[in-house]
């Protein structure tokens, strides 16, 4: 008797842990995880539409860009929206993982700040200069300075290009390597930071009026809906994906962000 109580129990814990995971594709709630400004704006803009089609947004915010995958890796989160995709393949290759893209929603032109000079034709010899440490954004902000002229890099075209590949500094410029999240804080202690929209939008910059450089309307860095192998084709998430790139929110995104957040479809 004793020995089919603790079965019994074993069961009764199994069937609960398999009712409540978010990977349930029974379960009409589908989680998200998201950085604040813009994606958490965008996805709370498509709540109501997905509610009609009797599915429960769950947003959750992160701070950074590696927990948002660490959860959704492990299905502790169905899906995530914050990142572009040389960003989604370094994660990858570094962490093993296998996260997939699902569908591209919009560009966040990356761009240059300072709070002590107003033109980059004023940045000054020996400047220190703060960047992202992530792989992905440590490329992206060194190709922006290349293609202003302030560096020269060895393949002006490498995605994945880091600070080794820098064959000529004309300015003497010191590099600063930080948490992406963290750059927006250093504006009044380095010459110039170069940081990522969502951050900038979050610490009350205008990417189109505050940035010296800033990416033109043709970068390649989308900003993707991401999930797993086996949930990409999951109902709940196609719904998403759907409004995410509806005429809704194409309009929303325009009449928001003025030009600092694009539509990519």
């Amino acid at each position: 008797m004793k020995k089919l109580l603790v079965f019994l129990a074993g069961t009764l814990i199994l069937a609960g842990c398999s009712s409540s995971g978010s990977g349930d594709s029974n379960s009409q709630t589908l989680i998200v995880a998201a950085t604040a400004v813009p994606h958490a704006e965008i996805l709370k803009e498509v709540k109501p539409i997905l509610a009609k089609e009797g599915v429960n947004l769950d947003i959750k915010v992160f701070a950074d860009y590696v927990q948002p995958n660490a959860q959704v890796a492990e299905k502790n989160i169905d899906v995530n929206y914050f990142q572009t995709k040389p960003y989604l393949d370094a994660y990858n290759r570094e962490r093993g993982t296998n996260l997939v893209i699902i569908t591209g929603v919009h560009i966040e032109p990356f761009g240059a700040y300072s709070h002590k000079i107003k033109s980059i034709d004023q940045l000054s010899d020996g400047a220190t200069v703060a960047i992202p440490n992530d792989p992905s954004n440590n490329s992206r902000a060194l190709l922006l300075l290349a293609k202003n002229g302030l560096i020269t890099l060895k393949d002006p075209n490498n995605e994945m290009a880091t600070l080794k590949d820098i064959t000529a500094n004309p300015k003497n410029l010191k590099f600063k390597e930080l948490e992406a999240a963290m750059l927006p804080r250093t504006l009044d202690e380095v010459d110039l930071a170069l940081i990522n929209t969502n951050y900038a939008l979050a610490a009350g910059l205008n990417p189109t009026k505050d940035a010296l450089l800033i990416e033109d309307k043709n970068s390649p860095y989308v900003n993707y809906l991401v999930g797993r192998p086996d949930n990409q084709n999951d109902p709940r998430v196609q719904k998403l994906a759907k409004a995410l790139t509806s005429p809704e929110v194409k309009a929303f995104i325009e009449q928001k962000y003025h030009g600092a957040v694009l539509p990519a479809f």
